[in-house]
């Protein structure tokens, strides 16, 4: 199994790196923001990094969709994983095209209203992961699976 874990970098990327006892025995790569935690971070792990800042970066939007369209062809992951924030949006997108499961994991400090991206990715996931029991009043079909932390 190929895993693709793609978020922003800072508590996005945390979220993802924490996960490391289900991907750490998996063929693997990252893609994320090009800058200093996240290289500091994913030492040694294989990394695309991608455009910044992506919240409502339109520009950005549509650069990362040419990485991800580059990236997925090259890798055929099996999974997708993410946390947001918006560049998991074409990652996630083409990633279905190309046949990969996706899973979102909302993140941890909205507990009573969605995400911009949780919003735009959860009609599309083959699993929507919540935290918290009262995210699943806004996200009705995802899966509470506890806090990460």
């Amino acid at each position: 199994m190929k895993v693709c874990l793609v978020g922003s970098s800072g508590g996005h990327l945390t979220h993802l790196y924490m996960l490391k006892p289900f991907w750490e025995n998996k063929e693997r790569f990252w893609v994320t923001f090009d800058k200093e935690d996240a290289r500091s971070l994913l030492e040694g792990e294989k990394m695309y990094p991608c455009y910044f800042p992506t919240n409502r970066n339109i520009k950005n939007l549509i650069r990362n969709t040419f990485v991800a369209l580059k990236v997925l062809k090259k890798e055929k992951p099996d999974v997708i994983i993410s946390s947001g924030a918006a560049v998991a949006v074409p990652f996630f997108y083409l990633g279905k095209l190309f046949g990969a499961k996706l899973i979102y994991i909302e993140v941890f400090d909205r507990i009573d209203k969605s995400t911009m991206t949780g919003k735009i990715v959860y009609p599309i996931v083959d699993k929507f992961i919540v935290q918290w029991d009262e995210q699943k009043k806004v996200y009705p079909k995802a899966v509470n699976l506890g806090s990460i932390f």
